[in-house]
Order: C-alpha cells, then sequence, then structure tokens
C-alpha cells in the first residue's frame, strides 16, 4: 500500500493515531527536531499508553507546545459501559463530531477478544443485524479505528489484549483503506506490535473488497458472514448477494485463499425456521466442501422488532449434529453478552 507524503500543515492537524511512524518521523523532522524524538513519542503512546502532549514529561516544552500546535490526539469518548453476566463489556463511544460507534470487550480464560467498528452504521442492509436498521451515515476514520483498541488496552489495565475482530458496526471492506492502515499500524512493532493471526476481518461478502485485500499484500485472517449457502435465501436475509452472488463469491474466496496462510472462517447464524432445514443443511455441505475453511455456527441473538426467531437447544443440537459431516473444524459458538445487546449483530450505536 502506498504511503501518502507527510508535510506539515497547520490548518490540517494529522492524529498522532493515523501516522505511521516514519510518516511521525518526517513531520518531527520537519518541525527541526532531532530523529530520536519521534521514537521518544512513539513509546508514550503506544509503550506508556500516554496520549496528552502535556504529561510526554521526557520531551521539552517547546516540543510539547508544537505537537499541540501540528497534531490532533483527541480519543473516541467513553458514553457509556456495560457490564454482561458473563464478563463481557459493550462500551459506546462518542466520536468527534457527535456521532455513536460500539465495540466490546470479550473475555475467555486467558484471551481478551476487542470487536471493533468499522464504520458509523452501515450499508449493507443484512435483515438479521440491529446496525443495518441504522442506515449509514459514514466510514471512520483511520485514529478512530486505532483509538478502540488504544482505549481497550488502556480499559484492560495488566491483562492483555490478545485478539481483534472486525465484527463491530458496518462492512469493513467498504471501508478499506482505512481498515488497511489501521490494521498495519496496528501490526508495526513499533506501536502494536499485533501478530497477522490474531486479527481477524469479517465481511458479508464484498467481493472487489476481498480480491483488493487479496491483492494488498497485508496479512489478516478472513471471516465471511455466510449464513445460508442458498442464493435465494442469502438473497433474503442478506441483499449484497445480489450484487455478489454465492458462485462468484466462492471464486473469489477461493482465489484469496491462495494468497493467504491463514484457512477463511466461515459464520453462519442460526435462524430459526429460516436456515436450519435439511435442504439449508446439504447446500452448507456442498458450498463449503472443497474450500479449507473453519465454520463457526452461532444462534441468532434477537433484536427487537426484527421478524426472525432464535432456535431452541434441541434445534441447535440437532444441527450441530448435521453438519458433523464437514471434513473441517466447526465451532459452536456461545452467545456473549446478549444481555446487554452486545452480542453479534446486536450492535446498534443506541444512546
Amino acid at each position: 500500500m502506498e504511503k501518502n507524503e507527510t508535510k506539515i500543515d497547520p490548518d490540517v492537524k494529522k492524529h498522532l493515531l493515523e501516522l505511521f511512524p516514519e510518516e511521525l518521523e518526517t513531520i518531527i523532522l520537519q518541525l527541526g527536531e532531532k530523529r530520536f524524538r519521534s521514537k521518544q513519542i512513539l513509546n508514550w503512546i503506544y509503550q506508556n499508553r500516554e496520549i496528552d502532549f502535556e504529561k510526554m514529561l521526557t520531551l521539552s516544552v517547546d516540543l510539547r507546545s508544537k505537537l499541540a500546535k501540528y497534531f490532533e490526539n483527541q480519543l473516541p469518548g467513553i458514553k457509556e459501559k456495560k457490564l454482561s453476566q458473563d464478563g463481557t463489556t459493550k462500551y459506546l463511544l462518542e466520536l468527534s463530531d457527535g456521532k455513536f460507534i460500539e465495540m466490546v470487550l470479550i473475555p475467555a480464560g486467558e484471551k481478551n477478544t476487542l470487536c471493533i467498528s468499522s464504520q458509523v452504521g452501515c450499508a449493507r442492509k443484512c435483515k438479521f443485524c440491529a446496525t443495518a436498521t441504522l442506515g449509514f451515515s459514514r466510514n471512520l476514520e483511520v485514529q478512530e479505528i486505532v483509538g478502540q483498541v488504544w482505549l481497550a488496552i488502556k480499559e484492560l489495565n495488566d491483562s492483555k489484549l490478545t485478539n481483534i475482530v472486525f465484527m463491530g458496526m458496518g462492512e469493513p471492506l467498504d471501508n478499506l483503506e482505512s481498515v488497511l492502515k489501521a490494521i498495519q499500524i496496528l501490526q508495526r512493532d513499533e506501536c502494536f506490535s499485533f501478530s497477522p493471526r490474531r486479527i481477524t476481518i469479517s465481511t458479508c461478502g464484498v467481493i472487489p473488497g476481498i480480491r483488493k485485500l487479496a491483492d494488498s499484500g497485508i496479512k489478516v485472517k478472513l471471516a465471511v458472514s455466510l449464513n445460508s449457502a442458498i442464493q435465494e435465501k442469502r438473497e433474503e436475509l442478506m441483499p449484497v448477494t445480489k450484487h455478489y452472488p454465492l458462485a462468484e463469491l466462492k471464486n473469489a474466496l477461493l482465489d484469496f485463499r491462495k494468497k493467504t496462510a491463514f484457512r477463511i472462517t466461515f459464520e453462519y447464524v442460526m435462524i430459526k425456521d429460516f436456515n436450519m432445514r435439511r435442504e439449508d443443511i446439504k447446500a452448507l455441505l456442498f458450498y463449503l466442501g472443497d474450500i479449507s475453511c473453519k465454520l463457526n455456527i452461532i444462534k441468532w441473538n434477537e433484536v427487537v422488532n426484527l421478524p426472525y426467531k432464535s432456535p431452541n437447544e434441541k434445534e441447535v443440537k440437532e444441527f450441530v449434529q448435521a453438519i458433523s459431516k464437514l471434513s473441517f473444524a466447526v465451532t459452536h459458538r456461545k452467545s456473549r453478552g446478549a444481555d446487554i445487546e452486545a452480542a453479534c449483530g446486536q450492535l446498534a450505536g443506541k444512546y
């Protein structure tokens, strides 16, 4: 990915969290400072978890004044925090323009997974998803994506953030440029130093984005929200399927798989009386049969005013047994944070 030339412009401030280390260094040199100062600043931001210029005490007063003049450092504000009975925490975040997004921290033993948003709202209109009811407002900027991770690490204190999933509000591949730069910043050793295998992008199946992601050379895991392997049913549930049919999606995913070391994960939301019948299982087995992948299945989490129903435990057990014929890993994911509307498909930035 090409990097834009970075120049000083006090009228268009750069945000500290949107910059690659070399971009920050370029500006610091243009300000007449020594090269090592950029490393000091990066250390304050990513090691000491301090983004307030005035608290970067190893920097001179003059340099701190320059930072305030040429850089932004505002983070999304935590407007509300809800704790689930299972330990999941949902954060309502207010952006600089007054719009809201949500992120979710999910603890599981030694792991802490952060589910982050990539857009305010979403344009893809998936019928089972609460975010879709909001419509689309705007894409998140790089610093608003990275800022969610920065805040989560701060919130965890001494606990380690182990995984990041782009499964919050929005379709990540509709905001690909910002998402990819954010991922690169997350993976840089000078920044968060996240392993590619610890970051997952989830998509509803935006084929041009999948191909651009494959060609970018950026290492990251890919998850696809499938939910039906029958064209007509998936069209009903996920209108994106009308533009990007299942057959074309599969071809794009097979091409993607050739360019990555990671297996593709498919997500399948079980909806009572809709996608759990014999024909659904048969279609699923056929569609995934020749793809190197993993399958995660999860009960639909009920959303107020949406017409679908969640299956009972008996129906789930029968479905799980039926798809056990698959030759690859099938995981039955338990919903986390449903009691605070923080589970899969429930994020709607309510306030």
